[in-house]
């Protein structure tokens, strides 16, 4: 792992540095590359102007690791809120959650209580639910719940990370349960025997995986497969796997943050995928920030310009 991004790893799990960093009217400025703003209501804006593009988003408020359980019921609350609007507004967008922000570490049932009554209610409005993958301590229990979920609901998917080595083994029986399936590299801090330390073994790992939820049993199981990077060499190689495959354009789903690779973002809506934007917003927003410095250098250079441009 190179010196930068354990550094920017690093950083996101730093109390200290969280605390005071987001006081600095410079980072804010950085940061606003990234994400529409702090609120729903600008998340709500960057969704129908997307969708006008012919675009669709998904929506997540930033925040984890939360140490109250009336937080979590916030957060709850929260989430049904937004896919109430975005139904009244006519919008294509769905939510994203992290399990941590529903109460995980304070217990598993009110979390499960949490994700159901989100699923449920998802189910009802015709829009999807998607539960994104932590650090490796929680992948057990992330998945165990979203088995639970997905029994109740066709409507749901989790997300699954290229870095970690256990991943394609949790494609073994992630597959035949049909239901969304988000494959990204992966972002937190893990020790070289839970993931792969050097970039072009996580590509490599990455690529692997796409052929295979791109495949026959992939197809015939009904998963709804998601590719969730902003590497333009995957994409076109995904994009070639596709066509190996006889897929149609529609039939590959792709996406990408709010803010990054705008053209390639287009590109590939203009062409006739399925894409979708992930918008984050929030005011719990470093430690997510930090792990997107560390994903690629570009979004390093991207924050630099905007600082010394604004």
């Amino acid at each position: 792992m190179g010196l930068v991004r354990s550094a920017f790893l690093a950083g996101s799990q730093s109390r200290w540095l969280r605390e005071r960093a987001v006081k600095y009217r410079f980072v804010k400025r950085a940061v606003a590359r990234f994400m529409p703003g702090e609120d729903l209501d600008a998340a709500l804006a960057a969704a129908g102007a997307l969708r006008a593009q012919g675009i669709g988003s998904v929506l997540t408020c930033l925040g984890e690791n939360l140490e109250r359980p009336e937080e979590a019921e916030q957060v709850t609350r929260h989430y049904l809120d937004v896919m109430e609007r975005q139904k009244r507004d006519g919008l294509d967008a769905e939510i994203s959650i992290k399990l941590t922000q529903l109460g995980l570490d304070l217990g598993r049932a009110a979390c499960e209580a949490h994700v159901l009554s989100l699923v449920e209610r998802a189910r009802t409005l015709g829009t999807w639910v998607w539960i994104d993958m932590e650090s490796s301590d929680y992948a057990d229990a992330t998945l165990d719940i979203y088995r639970l979920a997905r029994a109740r609901s066709p409507n749901v998917g989790v997300c699954v990370q290229a870095y970690l080595h256990r991943t394609a083994q949790d494609l073994q029986s992630l597959i035949p349960l049909g239901g969304g399936l988000r494959l990204v590299k992966g972002a937190y801090r893990e020790p070289p025997e839970k993931a792969f330390p050097r970039k072009r073994d996580v590509d490599a790992n990455y690529f692997a995986l796409a052929k295979r939820l791109l495949g026959r049993e992939a197809r015939q199981a009904g998963v709804r497969p998601i590719f969730g990077t902003h590497d333009a060499v995957l994409v076109r190689r995904i994009e070639e796997a596709a066509r190996v495959e006889s897929l149609r354009p529609s039939e590959v789903e792709f996406q990408m943050l709010y803010g990054i690779r705008r053209e390639e973002q287009a590109r590939l809506a203009a062409q006739g995928h399925r894409f979708r934007v992930l918008i984050s917003y929030g005011d719990a927003w470093f430690p997510w920030y930090m792990r997107r410095l560390a994903e690629r250098p570009a979004n390093l250079l991207f924050a630099l310009k905007n600082v010394f441009t604004a």
